[in-house]
């Protein structure tokens, strides 16, 4: 067999593989976009230039990724993973990390909103919930950051050896 008749054959099986994923990926972004518009318009992508959100009274501050309001007038942050959804559902943290945003588009004086969402790279979404029993639960953590150390923390040598906090910490193995 030569090497033109193989390119023969090839090209285009190639020309129509590179079209079903291109295809595919068109599908998926208007499945996105479906997707989106059921959660509101666009009023805030961060991009750099975007403003940041604060609040004096909970000395907090962040930028959601994404900010899209409701037809009723609520503002729904958005939190882009660049990871796939971990198995177990979302890690805390990043449960957290939407109830500050809610918090603070709470505190621009638009109405509350009822929910964030995470979403990962995978397509994976989450709706957060934003209500009375989530807003007690981010403010009991959030005066938690504020009380001093109580030296609670069990340093352990393998665990100390991978933090990124190990130079500064007052719990520190070996340190």
């Amino acid at each position: 067999m030569d090497l033109p008749a193989l390119t023969g054959e090839l090209l285009p099986i190639l020309v129509v593989g590179v079209g079903v994923l291109v295809a595919a990926a068109a599908l998926r972004a208007l499945g996105r976009r479906r997707t989106d518009r059921r959660l509101g318009s666009l009023v805030a992508v961060d991009a750099g230039a975007s403003r940041t959100l604060a609040s004096l009274r909970y000395r907090l501050a962040g930028r959601p990724d994404l900010v899209r309001r409701t037809s009723e007038g609520r503002p729904v942050p958005i939190e882009l993973k660049s990871r796939a959804a971990p198995p177990g559902g979302p890690p805390r943290s990043h449960v957290v990390q939407v109830w500050a945003y809610c918090l603070l588009l709470e505190e621009t004086g638009a109405p509350a909103p009822r929910f964030g969402v995470l979403r990962y790279s995978d397509g994976t979404e989450y709706r957060i919930p934003w209500d009375l029993r989530a807003r007690a639960e981010f403010l009991r953590l959030r005066a938690e950051i504020d009380r001093p150390y109580d030296g609670r923390a069990a340093p352990s040598p393998a665990k100390c050896a991978r933090c990124a906090w190990r130079v500064s910490c007052d719990a520190r193995a070996g340190g």
